[in-house]
């Protein structure tokens, strides 16, 4: 396979390329594009993963599927043969990767839910015992669930700036977020996006995986707040292997942690440009899309 690292649809109208997904206009609506482009450390890849691109949306139709019950979403179709005319010359580079969806006006956060201590999370607990500014009981170890008084998961809300030129995110206490969104909004993103976890916490337990982590974006219609962009996938949540979970160091993860280390054995300064990808990683990434997918799902994909 080859990797689709850049679409072009012609005359429709490009609002944007982000990290992974190309953004167009559809008179009211917005066509997602998910490229096969690959980011670590805050820029994309000279190489691609092949197929990336439907592995997520695929995974993220699944979640939104799964989750409709508790919020509304974004998505009108992703069935190219549903999209407008003028896109069907285009079904090479659609097909399986591309939702049309409703436009939005979008929250200025990312809504981020831990139930596990990793990450930016677990660096600013071991400074200060806190993530953004919420106290943890202290001797919790890398990778520790945090949990209620019945031993339930119970994930902490932690949102994050949101930034618009693909820098880093920086996490926001609660108040913060009350000053930026206004303390309904505030309270009832934090309310969705920790129902959200724990809906998605329970199907992953149940495929043997822990969700350790995740973000949501949430955008506002004349309907309502409703969940938008993608959800529940590898490049937006951290998976592990339940049966091999050890609280203590860090954990595999269904990711690109495999891109990761290359790039650390690589001792690359983390400045553009930034470098290729050797093919056995390629191939060791994407089986890991793969196995994100059909562990979730229960289903094969064919790329």
């Amino acid at each position: 396979m080859t990797a689709l690292l850049t679409t072009n649809l012609g005359a429709t109208p490009l609002l944007g390329r982000g990290k992974v997904r190309d953004l167009y206009a559809i008179g009211n609506s917005l066509l997602l594009v998910a490229t096969d482009r690959i980011s670590a450390f805050d820029h994309v890849l000279g190489t691609g993963i092949p197929g990336k691109g439907k592995i997520l949306t695929q995974i993220s139709l699944f979640w939104f599927e799964l989750l409709k019950d508790l919020v509304p979403n974004h998505l009108i179709t992703a069935q190219v043969s549903e999209f407008p005319e003028a896109l069907r010359p285009y079904a090479d580079q659609l097909e399986g990767r591309s939702m049309l969806v409703k436009r939005a006006n979008m929250f200025p956060v990312e809504c981020v839910a831990r139930g596990y201590l990793a990450g930016s999370g677990w660096k600013e607990y071991k400074a200060a015992g806190t993530i953004c500014g919420i106290a943890l009981p202290g001797g919790l170890l890398e990778g520790s669930q945090l949990l209620d008084g019945s031993q339930l998961p119970e994930a902490v809300f932690t949102p994050a700036t949101k930034s618009q030129d693909g820098a880093h995110d920086e996490n926001i206490s609660f108040s913060q977020t009350e000053s930026l969104l206004g303390k309904a909004d505030a309270a009832e993103l934090r309310r969705l996006t920790l129902a959200l976890y724990r809906k998605a916490h329970q199907h992953a337990a149940s495929r043997g995986l822990i969700l350790a982590d995740t973000k949501f974006e949430f955008g506002r219609t004349a309907e309502g707040i409703i969940l938008a962009d993608e959800v529940l996938t590898p490049d937006s949540s951290r998976f592990w292997e339940a049966s091999a979970w050890k609280p203590g160091g860090a954990q595999p993860s269904f990711d690109k942690q495999y891109v990761r280390d290359y790039l650390e054995s690589i001792h690359w300064n983390k400045q553009a440009p930034a470098p290729g990808l050797p093919g056995e990683v390629v191939e060791r990434t994407q089986g890991k899309y793969l196995e994100a997918f059909r562990r979730l799902t229960g289903r094969e994909l064919s790329l």
